[in-house]
């Protein structure tokens, strides 16, 4: 997957790592790029068309996949991180609806365009997913979903043509993080590894100092074994 010239949707694009992967994706040269955001958002380059874009709504998420006739990227990038401590059921499933169920319903509504043109699908996760967060748990557990949902879309697609790659983001200085007094990489480097993951073919991207190091123990370890093994028992059909 090389970005020049190609069609790419950013969800979440008007701040932190969405606005950087908007100007990263067209510093490479990106064809069009739709910046899907909740709020109004305006970019000076003709290259970037906004779009009305809310992940938890069913509507919006139609009249999108009916507006973009061709696509080759589909980046789910827009998430929320909300405090909690388990007791609030309501935090949970919000942090579900946008972290889990956004990120599937984009990728079920697009994927015909990415099939035609056999593109790539980039959920951005966080290192949450692999291990909790305590101050986040329902956070962490809604990436956790995202994450495994992440690798049964690869199998589902991959006889497609459709590429699947899940983005282990560490703590980036977001507003996200704003509360994190810890060590954090800037959304701009974020961006640049999460494109140069998506351009190496990688299924699992560590794009920035605090997931880099975890790359090797994940990529050789015990779960990317048993992911692999479980694809065996996928239908012949759908390979």
């Amino acid at each position: 997957m090389n970005i020049k010239n190609k069609t790419i949707l950013i969800t979440g694009a008007n701040r932190g790592v969405g606005e950087a992967l908007v100007n990263e994706a067209l510093r490479r040269g990106a064809k069009k790029v739709y910046a899907g955001t909740r709020s109004t958002l305006q970019h000076t380059d003709a290259r970037v068309t906004p779009l009305a874009l809310d992940v938890t709504s069913d509507l919006q998420i139609q009249r999108a996949a009916h507006e973009i006739q061709g696509l080759d990227v589909l980046i789910n990038n827009a998430g929320i991180a909300l405090y909690d401590d388990l007791s609030q059921l309501d935090a949970i499933e919000q942090q579900l609806a946008v972290n889990f169920f956004g990120p599937l319903k984009m990728s079920r509504a697009f994927w015909p365009v990415l099939i035609r043109s056999r593109g790539a699908i980039v959920n951005v996760l966080s290192l949450a997913a692999l291990a909790p967060m305590p101050v986040i748990p329902a956070y962490s557990i809604s990436k956790a979903a995202a994450f495994s949902m992440t690798q049964s879309l690869r199998l589902f697609l991959a006889g497609q043509g459709v590429t699947v790659h899940a983005v282990f983001l560490g703590p980036i200085d977001t507003d996200m993080t704003r509360g994190f007094e810890i060590p954090k990489a800037s959304p701009e480097l974020a961006a640049v590894g999460i494109l140069d993951g998506l351009e190496k073919g990688e299924a699992d991207i560590f794009p920035d100092p605090a997931s880099g190091p975890v790359a090797d123990g994940f990529r050789n370890g015990v779960a990317k074994t048993l992911e692999l093994e479980m694809a065996a028992f996928l239908p012949a059909e759908r390979r």
